[in-house]
């Protein structure tokens, strides 16, 4: 059984958990906050995906939308250390490594030319951002089309998104000696 990853949505204000919100305008907070001065705003257009689960959004819980950037494979690829993109065996290497999961700050989806997503791509969820909820029902209303992750690959973002935040840090690692 052949499961599709997407669906297109046409001209709807009503967002989920999955939508992919191209140039989404994002604002930027300033790097540092000087008291009594009106801080710079920077608003970037970033290619999102909804993170703030579905229930939430349908029954107004939140005013906050969750969102987080994605980026081509190829771009992220592009993006990595150049040690670290030396040979194609290194290339393979992450990408293996964002298939299987095990780079917890991402999260690779597939891609889809019945919905034109040429390449894959990677959400990225070491960058997280807040839009209020009518600006985005507004920002997907005025899309002619955009595209929604079904499930089960919804659910299965979600869950990553959930285990890279729920990370503990301990101060120190086990040694394991004698074995």
């Amino acid at each position: 059984m052949n499961f599709r990853w997407y669906e297109t949505i046409i001209s709807s204000n009503e967002i989920e958990q999955g939508d992919l919100i191209s140039d989404c305008p994002i604002v930027i907070p300033p790097s540092k906050l000087l008291v009594g001065e009106e801080p710079e705003i920077e608003i970037k257009l970033i290619d999102s995906v909804i993170l703030s689960q579905s229930c939430d959004l349908v029954n107004d819980k939140i005013e906050i939308v969750l969102v987080c950037p994605y980026y081509t494979l190829k771009t992220f690829i592009n993006n990595l250390p150049e040690e670290q993109k030396k040979t194609k065996k290194a290339i393979n290497k992450h990408i293996d490594n964002l298939k299987r999961g095990h780079l917890p700050g991402y999260h690779l989806l597939n891609k889809d030319s019945e919905v034109n997503i040429a390449d894959y791509l990677v959400v990225d969820f070491k960058n997280v951002y807040g839009i209020q909820i009518q600006s985005i029902r507004e920002i997907a209303a005025n899309l002619e089309k955009r595209i929604r992750l079904l499930p089960p690959y919804r659910e299965h973002l979600s869950q990553s998104f959930a285990r890279y935040f729920m990370r503990v840090g301990l101060p120190q690692d086990i040694v394991i000696e004698g074995y």
